[in-house]
């Protein structure tokens, strides 16, 4: 079950926090980024995550959020942040579309070499890279970030567009075999038993920047997390699956700010995979886009709810199904989920998802984790991950359920720390 809301009192922001290092970037008066890294060498598993931009808590966003509106948002248009399970947000001052670039591959480059450290591994040693990011800086992102983080031009990279399901949807192209060929490769396959990077970086500021949408405004951050494994070593599939269910009614319209020929097929993927250069793959999903330009239109936190809920419980059911089935298989039918780690949307929605699972017979600590950032989109299952890291011990399984605009769903079980023979 969720956890009690932690977040009924005000918190410190994330820069505050004891381990995390704070610097600023060299750009206009100084962007500050903090950085927490996470290792559990028992395990074999580390990696990085933070915010960058100044943090904002519940009670000075308003004023924040007025001021790029240039207009006053009424008592009826103020979220209660603090049910929602946020007490802060992260958000870089306006500046150019040349500083965003500068600001956000410094970010992304900088996250990989602290992800990469975490594990004990120099960024040239790193065979893989795989980003989920709703709506890129460039789109080259991945490619650029990984060159200035000294990794290799040879080893993979791969960035995958299916909104805040991003980086659960890399993880399972990285490890779950069962996928297939997909852009003519198997990547779980090729990827088995390389070091890999894996996560989600959100420049949500910038991306939502341009919005009128008040209750975006108040819901999305900055963030990133990024976490280090070797398939098959420290980190072994169990099972997966993945669904599709286009938002034909545009409860949560998303613009494409990637390639994508904005065309569906009947009985398609609406995931289109292009491979611009030998070593670079992206997944870009298809978006139920705004009729304007503008970047995201939400119909509201309820909208949300009844758009995720209700077919991300049947996704969890058939996962946590098939790992039960496995369970039995192998003959260990006592053995459970230690921790599902759930994309947080917010609070609620995941209050309500763990009522619908129990209701069906499903129980799992769903703890909620990511309080100090606010909807962080594809980023906020890595961080939520990295903070359960020093918890967790060999032999752990582990739920990861990831839901985004479009609408996508990757729900995966996953064994810590079991080398495979």
């Amino acid at each position: 079950m969720t956890s009690k809301n932690p977040n009924s009192e005000a918190r410190s922001s994330f820069f505050q926090r004891a381990n995390v290092s704070v610097e600023k970037i060299p750009i206009g008066s100084g962007i500050q980024i903090g950085i927490e890294r996470v290792s559990n060498p028992i395990l074999g598993i580390g990696g990085a995550y933070g915010a960058w931009g100044d943090s904002y808590d519940n009670s000075h966003l308003t004023a924040f959020i007025e001021s790029r509106l240039g207009e006053t948002l009424s008592e009826t248009e103020k979220m209660n942040l603090a049910d929602l399970g946020f007490t802060s947000r992260h958000h870089v001052p306006t500046v150019s579309d040349e500083e965003n670039l500068e600001i956000e591959i410094e970010v992304g480059a900088r996250m990989l070499r602290e992800a990469a450290r975490a594990n004990s591994w120099q960024p040239q040693e790193v065979e893989a890279v795989l980003i989920g990011s709703s709506g890129p800086v460039s789109d080259d992102y991945t490619e650029q970030i990984a060159h200035a983080a000294g990794i290799p031009d040879s080893a993979l990279k791969v960035s995958v567009h299916k909104a805040c399901d991003s980086s659960m949807g890399a993880l399972q192209l990285a490890l779950n075999p069962n996928l297939g060929e997909r852009g003519g490769k198997n990547l779980a396959r090729e990827l088995f038993g390389r070091k890999i990077l894996v996560g989600g970086i959100e420049g949500l500021s910038r991306f939502v920047q341009q919005s009128r949408d008040k209750n975006a405004l108040q819901l999305f951050g900055n963030g990133a997390g990024i976490i280090g494994v070797i398939p098959g070593k420290t980190m072994k599939f169990l099972v997966g699956k993945d669904r599709e269910l286009f938002d034909e009614q545009g409860v949560l319209e998303v613009r494409m700010f990637y390639p994508h020929s904005r065309q569906k097929f009947e009985g398609k993927s609406m995931i289109e995979v292009s491979q611009p250069r030998e070593n670079y793959i992206r997944f870009a999903g298809l978006m139920h886009e705004p009729d304007d330009e503008s970047p995201v239109v939400m119909a509201g936190p309820m909208g949300m709810v009844k758009l995720f809920v209700r077919t991300g419980v049947e996704v969890v059911q058939e996962a946590y199904q098939a790992y039960k089935d496995l369970m039995d298989e192998l003959g260990t039918p006592d053995k459970s989920i230690a921790v599902a780690i759930v994309h947080h949307a917010n609070y609620k929605i995941n209050q309500l998802k763990a009522k619908h699972l129990k209701r069906i017979g499903i129980q799992l600590p769903m703890p909620w984790l990511v309080s100090e950032f606010g909807n962080v989109s594809a980023a906020s299952n890595m961080i939520a991950f990295l903070r359960k890291l020093s918890d967790l011990k060999p032999g752990d399984h582990v739920l990861f359920d990831g839901f985004g605009a479009g609408t996508y769903y990757d729900a995966l079980a996953v064994e810590l720390g079991g080398e495979v023979g």
